[in-house]
């Protein structure tokens, strides 16, 4: 084991892999609390999908991917909360609306410039390969923000999880602190595109939470399981695609699906000593 850990961080490419993806990883299990409580979990389908569309565009115009997709992905949940609250289009509504729309954007650009070639393989799938040095440091500073402003709004966005009328009530400006975590998934997703690819990012935000919530009952218990759980799944994924030359993304994910059938046993379990 001591000799796998070391003979893969003798890679550059796999060691700026790893320290992206455990930041990504631990912002997108916390933020997916939050969203899979709030019923809110599929966000990050839509978000990753106007995450497509935007490289798409910064391939097409030859500009830099992640420069491009945040600030387009971070409008984009600004404009996906507003509709939902402000119009007779809601929730799931306005996701499938938003997703669909910007994935048929995305493979229209892509079809009348590159092709649909490897480079849009592996924005739809995840690729190891795809972080740059530039692209790292850039990861690494904008995961350390998420992690500061969840941490330091913890409360308010505890508030708005559980009650959001009575928060609002209190004087909590719900508003806000609901375009944060917007905000603040919209980043995430971004970040963890290069790795997990387009159709798989969503996973790191729901799995987490909902195994999590199997066996814990307290927000912050959640929480720590979620985050712990998330980083010991993605270093196993990782390690897994490694040894047996499989696609790094979906690695992860089949990861997360072991663990949340091992939860659901031990809540099954569980429950019948109990009874």
């Amino acid at each position: 084991m001591l000799d796998l850990i070391r003979e893969m961080l003798s890679y550059p490419f796999l060691v700026r892999s790893m320290v992206v993806g455990i930041l990504v990883s631990l912002c997108a299990a916390l933020l997916g609390v939050s969203l899979v409580l709030k019923r809110y979990s599929m966000i990050g389908d839509g978000l990753s999908h106007v995450g497509f569309a935007a490289l798409a565009i910064a391939m097409a115009f030859n500009l830099a991917p992640l420069s491009v997709a945040i600030p387009v992905v971070v409008v984009s949940a600004f404009f996906l909360l507003r509709i939902s609250e402000n119009s007779k289009i809601k929730g799931d509504a306005a996701i499938a609306l938003l997703s669909t729309s910007a994935l048929a954007v995305g493979v229209v650009v892509i079809s009348l410039t590159t092709g649909m070639n490897t480079d849009v393989c592996n924005y739809l799938f995840g690729s190891i390969l795809a972080m740059s040095v530039s692209d790292v440091r850039l990861s690494i500073i904008l995961s350390v923000v998420v992690l500061v402003l969840f941490v330091v709004f913890y409360n308010k966005i505890f508030a708005i999880t559980f009650d959001e009328n009575f928060a609002r009530a209190t004087g909590v400006k719900t508003e806000l602190y609901n375009m944060l975590v917007a905000i603040l998934t919209a980043v995430t997703i971004v970040l963890g595109m290069r790795m997990m690819g387009t159709l798989l990012i969503t996973s790191l935000i729901i799995f987490p939470a909902l195994y999590s919530m199997r066996l814990c009952k307290t927000f912050r218990s959640v929480l720590i399981c979620a985050s712990v759980m998330s980083l010991v799944c993605f270093l196993i994924g990782m390690g897994f695609s490694y040894v047996r030359a499989t696609p790094t993304g979906a690695s992860i994910v089949i990861v997360h699906i072991v663990v949340f059938g091992f939860f659901c046993l031990i809540d099954f379990v569980k429950g019948k000593v109990i009874r």
